[in-house]
């Protein structure tokens, strides 16, 4: 598929980060392997970002636009409410820890004032500096685009549920995803999969486990959510040591959600540049898989909250 085409004075949507902005296209130009300042050849465009300062202005290729139309906008707002809840669960879960170290670091930072005067200034800046958050850049196939949209219209505007529980459900798709990467272990790009590979998956599961309470369910979810809990972790009926995780239960759907926050959450992570790098290599490898075996391991169609709950209990 080509890559689109903007116009000068077109009202755009540009990615910034993980999140989506409106902007304005103020100009454009073609560069090659001689000029080109990002790395990238053909179409770039110069956007002005609504309501930012001009200093935020900057050039940008076509993969970061989206033509301004109901879909991207719909797109727009389902990565912003994931991005929100994610970083609403980050900043609850972290608010106690930070007050203690204000706490403790009242103290010394009254001493040192008084002994490195304006060195401490410097020291600062210097500190920040030096532990600048890595960006984590997810290039989200078009196809998962889509399919983000029509969950967050299935959810917040059909008032619609995905079927629980889920086959293949999240566990049974990192499984399916580390064999395919090993598989393809003589011809991947990916660093040392046979060493890298078990961690990153479990590290993915458990990170899904501990994220869809907090982070990853709209509203109308909740309940559902609620008797998931009830039936399979916290319900009379559960035997101690038969608990299942939410990765045993639900599946690509919310999967995605939670691949689409990395970076958000990333940004708010004590993760280092190479240990950042390593998970957006795998995960975009993820990604183009999901795109490969979408008609299989989504949903073909969204349930009625009745039904739903129906299933729920026959499981």
């Amino acid at each position: 598929m080509s890559a689109q085409t903007f116009t000068v004075n077109e009202r755009v949507l540009c990615y910034h980060g993980p999140l989506i902005y409106e902007a304005k296209v103020i100009k454009t130009e073609v560069w090659d392997e001689r000029n080109t300042q990002t790395g990238v050849v053909g179409p770039h465009y110069y956007v002005h970002y609504k309501g930012w300062k001009q200093t935020w202005d900057e050039w940008v290729d076509s993969s970061r636009l989206l033509k301004f139309n109901e879909t991207n906008i719909a797109l727009q707002k389902a990565l912003q409410s994931q991005s929100q809840a994610a970083q609403a669960a980050h900043a609850s879960s972290s608010k106690a820890a930070k007050a203690q170290q204000a706490k403790d670091a009242a103290g010394g930072s009254r001493l040192g004032a008084r002994k490195d005067g304006a060195r401490g200034t410097k020291r600062g800046r210097e500190e920040d500096e030096g532990t600048r958050k890595p960006e984590m850049k997810l290039n989200v196939p078009e196809p998962l685009k889509v399919l983000l949209v029509d969950d967050w219209e299935a959810v917040t505007k059909n008032n619609q549920l995905v079927g629980l529980p889920r086959k293949p459900n999240v566990v049974e798709l990192l499984e399916e995803f580390k064999q395919y990467v090993l598989s393809q272990a003589s011809s991947t790009q990916l660093k040392d999969p046979k060493v890298l590979l078990p961690t990153i998956v479990a590290g993915l599961q458990t990170y899904f486990d501990r994220a869809l309470g907090a982070n990853l369910l709209y509203r109308f979810e909740r309940p559902q959510y609620a008797e998931i809990r009830k039936k399979y972790v916290t319900g009379p009926t559960v035997q101690v040591g038969q608990e299942k995780e939410m990765s045993a239960i639900y599946g690509a759907e919310h999967f995605l959600r939670m691949l689409v926050s990395l970076p958000s959450m990333v940004a708010t992570s004590s993760m280092d540049g190479e240990s950042v790098a390593l998970l957006r290599d795998y995960a975009n490898e993820l990604l183009q898989w999901m795109v490969k075996e979408r008609h299989r391991i989504f949903v073909p169609e969204y349930e009625s909250a009745s039904i739903a709950y129906q299933n729920i209990s026959r499981s």
